[in-house]
């Protein structure tokens, strides 16, 4: 590839995602990576030759997006790309050996939690879990419980969907105090937000369905060190448990990747502008962005990101006789631009009321709304908004 690691560091995030994984630089050669459909490869198929082997061991479709991703992230490595979010999950939890102790926020992704309490169900692992803001609640559980200290320290910040600030760099140096590698799932901030390896974190995870590819059309995970032999064990879960990405969802997503600079400013600038104006509506009990002065997360989010994000979570006050559940439904149902689905990070503002979701941790307040704001007008995203806040007590 055309961007070494060494290049990649003297350029800004903003460059590195248009310039890295590009093709050589040769006559006639195309600008853009090509999609590789085969199965396997002509060689002898032994790994450690360097031979590609077998489509499940790797694609050179990969290649681009998980050197880009490396770059992204400050890695000294390139990426890992798997089929799906929760299958990068579950590689990342295979690190943790058998019957040993994870720290997992007690709210992050509901599929993150699910997985980590199955495993637990079944004495594959010790699961605590802890408000991951509370720096010294952390701490405690990292520390060693009836002769068990943490194997696992899982970090989300901001968090799914409270938007709670974990202090990576402390929570980081006490879980390495106490052995444990840590894990932060990078999805809501990106690589051109926040950088957790830079913070100490040990891996990276993101699902790239989200901010990465950016298009919500395809399905895709990640995971990222610097530790080779990290990498190692987390490339073999992959290649024997068969999570790997098919070449045309990688190829979309690299394409994605390639404007992610741009839909950031973007839908970061717009979710400050209608976090503000969110604030101050009579129907909202409560508004959550790191942006917001008022918010507590917001100076330490300052210190370690380079920007906020564009994820609000509001709850909406009970109105017109109906709950406050209800009327966050009857909210969503009177929006005409926002669209009502599960995901985020898309180039359209996408929002939904969390708690209607049955794997989704109970202390989620039923009338907490998520807002995933994309790239339309922020005009006519607050005018949309608006219509539908006036209407609540009609």
């Amino acid at each position: 590839m055309s961007l070494s690691d060494q290049h990649a560091a003297s350029l800004s995030a903003e460059t590195v995602v248009v310039a890295a994984g590009r093709p050589p630089r040769e006559h006639d050669a195309p600008v853009n990576p090509p999609i590789v459909l085969s199965s396997t490869y002509f060689g002898t198929g032994a790994l450690d030759d360097g031979d590609r082997g077998y489509g499940r061991y790797s694609n050179p479709t990969w290649d681009p997006f998980e050197e880009a991703l490396g770059q992204l992230e400050g890695a000294s490595l390139p990426g890992l790309l798997y089929s799906s979010g929760l299958a990068a999950v579950s590689s990342a939890l295979s690190l943790i050996p058998n019957g040993g102790v994870l720290v997992m926020p007690s709210h992050s992704y509901s599929g993150s939690l699910v997985m980590a309490a199955e495993l637990a169900e079944k004495g594959l692992l010790e699961l605590r879990t802890v408000d991951i803001a509370d720096t010294e609640a952390v701490r405690a559980q990292l520390a060693p419980q009836e002769g068990r200290a943490a194997d696992m320290l899982w970090l989300e910040s901001p968090t799914n969907p409270m938007l709670g600030i974990a202090d990576i760099r402390a929570l980081t140096q006490a879980a390495h105090d106490a052995g444990a590698v840590v894990v932060t799932d990078n999805t809501f901030s990106t690589p051109l937000v926040q950088q957790p390896l830079s913070l100490g974190s040990d891996v990276v995870l993101h699902s790239v369905t989200k901010y990465l590819a950016g298009h919500s059309d395809v399905v895709l995970g990640a995971l990222v060190t610097s530790d080779a032999e990290l990498r190692e064990t987390l490339l073999h879960h992959r290649i024997i448990h068969g999570g790997i990405a098919g070449p045309f969802e990688a190829w979309l997503a690299l394409r994605g990747l390639r404007t992610l600079a741009l839909r950031i400013e973007r839908s970061q600038a717009s979710a400050a502008v209608l976090a503000e104006r969110l604030s101050a509506h009579p129907a909202l009990e409560n508004v959550r962005f790191p942006g917001l002065v008022s918010d507590p997360g917001h100076d330490l989010a300052k210190s370690q990101m380079t920007g906020f994000g564009s994820i609000l979570c509001v709850q909406v006050a009970a109105a017109g006789g109906l709950s406050a559940s209800e009327t966050a439904d009857k909210l969503v149902r009177a929006l005409n631009l926002w669209l009502p689905a599960t995901s985020l990070g898309g180039v359209e503002s996408l929002i939904e009321r969390r708690r209607r979701h049955a794997a989704e941790p109970v202390s989620v307040p039923e009338n907490l709304v998520r807002l995933s704001v994309g790239i339309e007008n922020v005009e006519d995203l607050w005018a949309d908004l608006k219509q539908a806040l006036d209407a609540l007590d009609r």
